[in-house]
């Protein structure tokens, strides 16, 4: 699926980790005890319309006290970068630092059942510029056309997040 629809952009075989793939942030920050922030994937993540794809934090920061927020789904039809939203919750109310390439969250596809009711909202195709949010519309609708018609995306593409909201 990687290679086929770029489900995983850019990936590194590195951060394969058996059942799914590890995603990265990217850009460094630090959260001060109880401070909330959207951190932004590097990767963009693409999830098939016969997929689901579910997210689970690493280990490592989870011990430092770093909460994930975020719905643990990634629906069936997005594409863009994760908004992935923590809070530190540090029993030692100390900061946490993130940095660009950390291994972050876990990301596993699953094959669904069913008919698909792919994505079509706000969020898709945040955090991307317009050469990644055309290749990926070409992606689409030359292998998912009756999902996703050309029309649809050009005017998804034109309503696109492309730059963090408030949090």
């Amino acid at each position: 699926m990687v290679e086929r629809y770029r489900v995983i952009s850019p990936s590194d075989p590195g951060a394969f980790d058996g059942d799914g793939y590890v995603l990265t942030v990217r850009e460094d920050r630090t959260l001060n005890y109880l401070e909330h922030r959207n951190m932004i994937s590097k990767e963009i993540v693409f999830t098939p319309p016969d997929c689901v794809a579910h997210l689970t934090s690493k280990s490592r920061f989870g011990r430092m006290g770093l909460s994930f927020l975020n719905s643990v789904k990634v629906h069936s039809g997005f594409v863009g970068r994760l908004a992935l939203e923590l809070v530190n919750l540090s029993n030692e109310r100390t900061p946490i630092t993130i940095r660009e390439g950390d291994p972050l969250i876990h990301i596993e596809f699953l094959r669904r059942e069913g008919e698909s009711a792919p994505y079509s909202g706000k969020y898709m195709f945040q955090f991307m510029d317009e050469a990644e949010t055309q290749a990926y519309s070409k992606i689409l609708s030359d292998n998912f056309p009756s999902v996703f018609p050309a029309q649809k995306l050009r005017e998804i593409a034109a309503a696109r997040l492309t730059r963090d909201e408030p949090a």
